[in-house]
């Protein structure tokens, strides 16, 4: 989906030294820079990204069709296509994904769930290296 189409634009910052508490719903693109307490939901009729950065923090459950996460999240993470783990991602709570990139020093305490039934025996997932 995301790749065949444009990619969405991030059109919102929650920036650093901010602090939101309750649910975010959102389209297309969304960056999170400071602290949420709550849910973090992109629309699911059209593509969405969201960026969680090296100085963010999230609790709560996050859900977009394309994660890349390089801060803190303390909850259930949902990755409709691509998920992105940088190398200071940490989290705290399962982790449900299409396509997995996870780079070397991003922990998970959590399950890593494919989304489909069918990708059980095949999921995609990709290796990052500090080569490629």
């Amino acid at each position: 989906m995301l790749g065949s189409s444009k990619k969405p634009l991030i059109k919102s910052l929650i920036a650093q030294g901010t602090r939101v508490g309750g649910g975010i719903g959102y389209q297309e693109g969304l960056r999170i820079d400071g602290d949420v307490q709550g849910d973090v939901f992109a629309s699911e009729d059209r593509p969405s990204i969201l960026v969680i950065s090296e100085s963010a923090s999230v609790t709560g459950q996050v859900q977009a069709d394309h994660i890349i996460i390089n801060g803190t999240v303390k909850g259930p993470v949902l990755a409709r296509h691509m998920l992105e783990l940088q190398p200071k991602a940490r989290i705290v709570g399962d982790v449900s994904y299409r396509t997995l990139e996870m780079h070397q020093g991003a922990l998970i305490a959590g399950l890593l769930r494919p989304l489909s039934l069918e990708e059980v025996d095949k999921p995609t997932l990709k290796l990052a290296s500090k080569n490629g």
